[in-house]
């Protein structure tokens, strides 16, 4: 059977490692998406990269490189990081926000089933998010846009009573902590 392929690395470290301004970027980049390392960070990085060459690639075959360029575009349109009137022009336009918007992390924080990515993050990672009813417990797991609407809780009852109440005990503490402070400051 033979030996076991190499594996591959998932990314490229920076040419220049200690750029100022590189550094700042990402992490900033680290603190809105929540991302954990800069493993993670540089792993879409290097998928945005993969997307821009094939692009680079096909434009320059000409007529041809269009029409052998459709998957490619369709591809980056099902997972949602091109909206469907891209050209392959406009895919060299992309920009990491792009890609990192559309991990299972973002998502789940934009529904509005986490409070903050740390949250989201956590959810996942501990399986009470499912995306269709099947459990997903990676972070960084690309959202297709057909399957953006099927993100929620997993099944598991125990979890959803416990959040859906302390939602409810914590509207119900506001309510009556807003009145009683509204009326001493009167």
């Amino acid at each position: 059977m033979g030996d076991p392929k190499k594996l591959k690395r998932k990314y490229e470290s920076p040419r220049k490692i200690w750029s100022s301004a590189r550094i700042e970027e990402e992490q900033k980049l680290l603190k809105e998406f929540g991302l954990k390392s800069m493993r993670e960070l540089r792993v879409m990085q290097m998928e945005l990269k993969r997307i821009r060459r094939e692009a680079r690639k096909l434009l320059s075959l000409g007529e041809r490189g269009r029409e052998l360029g459709k998957p490619v575009l369709e591809r980056v349109v099902r997972l949602g990081i091109a909206k469907p009137d891209t050209s392959l022009e406009d895919l060299l336009s992309l920009t990491i926000n792009d890609v990192l918007d559309r991990r299972l992390e973002t998502r789940v924080v934009k529904k509005g089933l986490a409070k903050s990515m740390k949250q989201s993050r956590q959810l996942i990672a501990h399986g009470y998010i499912a995306i269709d009813g099947r459990r997903v417990s990676s972070p960084s797991y690309l959202v297709p846009i057909g399957e953006e609407d099927k993100v929620g809780y997993y099944k598991s009852t125990e979890f959803i009573m416990i959040a859906s109440s302390r939602t409810k005990e914590s509207t119900e503490g506001e309510k009556v902590g807003g009145e009683g402070a509204s009326g001493k400051e009167e």
